[in-house]
């Protein structure tokens, strides 16, 4: 492969799908034709409903979306984008790393290293080939999500499918923010606990950590079968309480989780990760009754919010696109994204949120042009943040929980 030959990248590009030895790529750099906030671009093997396809993370400054291609069309939009939109492209087969760069006056450079030769996992929806959790764990029976024959039962494969995708965001964010050796780590909310025992199991037998992980409930019957099951498992840091996100104030916390957490709790659980200190913040809202009680349309949208279902929507977008602001202007990077198909639950929105060094000071501002825009004039979590006012404890806030 010499130096300007693109041709020869693209055709080991090509050759790599077909042969079966394909492992990624990654795209980067963009140029000023790329969308303003796309930064990269990564492509994996995947293997869907039995076809062979090329998974691709389009990741952007706040979001990522995926898309899924053949490899006939993988190839010309990747084709297509080099030297286009990303100034560079490196890509990994089985026994080659080849890169494609392109200077500012386009003029492409290309280098290729023979590797050892290593054989290839698709990563595929077909999330049998890679599950987190040994479907054989006590844990999964004791819930009753499995067979004594570590079969997990047909009713319970949406759930089943729910934890897996769990785990596989929390081994996402342990790699942005890799926790301590023992960690200290809150559920609030955790109902039947699917996900607490998952996210417990994952960390010792996976990632070989010491966690202390609490399930808070307000349910009693769910925490004493929960006491019960962690027990029976032999999980002995993992523990479970009755009481509620706004009456928990830890002194130290290195992961919390929120799911499903009604209306204003979700914001209780929040502030309590950040004022604790939380590493890692990871929160699935369900209802908006604040923001949606609040929002005095501006005129230009009166006539598209006078509908009862549209205004509901808007307040979903305007409180979890505030909450993801505050915990920016509270020095984290936040991220907001569909957690499992809607077909499973309604509630499928996550948020996720790991510290970085500084607070990013415009999201004040950014919060009240958002406010002013509709009217909004107060926010609970804004509050609960940086209102000194609000230093009061708040009022015990219910929980919904995901049981």
């Amino acid at each position: 492969m010499t130096s300007g030959d693109t041709t020869a990248f693209f055709d080991l590009f090509r050759q790599s799908l077909e042969s079966g030895q394909f492992h990624k790529a990654t795209l980067s750099r963009p140029t000023g034709k790329a969308p303003g906030d796309l930064r990269q671009v990564f492509l994996r093997p995947a293997v869907i409903r039995g076809q062979a396809m090329v998974s691709w993370t389009w990741r952007y400054e706040r979001r990522d979306e995926v898309k899924n291609l053949t490899p006939a069309d993988a190839v010309k939009q990747f084709t297509a984008l080099c030297g286009e939109q990303f100034r560079n492209a490196v890509l990994f087969t089985a026994g080659a790393e080849a890169t494609l760069s392109h200077n500012r006056r386009g003029e492409p450079a290309c280098t290729l290293r023979r590797t050892a030769a290593a054989p290839v996992e698709a990563a595929a929806h077909d999330r049998s080939k890679q599950r987190f959790i040994n479907p054989e764990a006590p844990w999964l029976q004791s819930l009753g999500l499995s067979s004594g024959h570590g079969q997990i039962l047909p009713s319970a494969q949406a759930k089943w499918r729910q934890i897996n995708k769990f785990v596989e965001i929390i081994d996402s964010l342990h790699r942005q923010h890799p926790l301590p050796a023992s960690p200290v780590i809150a559920d609030m909310g955790c109902g039947k606990g699917y996900l607490t025992f998952a996210l417990y199991d994952f960390l010792t037998s996976r990632l070989q950590l010491t966690p202390q992980v609490t399930g808070i409930e307000q349910r009693p019957e769910l925490t004493t079968l929960c006491s019960k099951a962690a027990q029976s498992a032999g999980f002995s840091g993992l523990h479970f309480q009755e009481g509620s996100i706004a009456g928990w104030n830890p002194e130290r916390l290195d992961m919390l989780i929120a799911l499903h957490a009604c209306d204003t709790a979700t914001d209780e659980a929040i502030a309590a990760g950040i004022r604790a200190g939380a590493g890692i913040i990871v929160v699935s809202p369900c209802c908006h009754k604040q923001v949606r009680q609040a929002i005095e349309p501006p005129a230009a949208l009166q006539p598209v919010l006078r509908h009862g279902i549209l205004l509901d929507r808007q307040a979903e977008l305007l409180t979890d696109s505030l909450r993801a602001l505050c915990l920016e202007a509270a020095g984290y990077r936040a991220q907001v994204f569909e957690f499992i198909s809607p077909d499973h639950t309604a509630r499928n929105l996550m948020i996720t949120a790991v510290q970085r060094h500084h607070p990013d000071h415009r999201a004040r501002a950014q919060i009240a042009t958002i406010k002013d825009t509709f009217g909004i004039r107060r926010l609970r979590l804004e509050e609960l943040l940086f209102d000194s006012a609000s230093d009061q404890p708040a009022a015990e806030s219910p929980v919904a929980t995901d049981s």
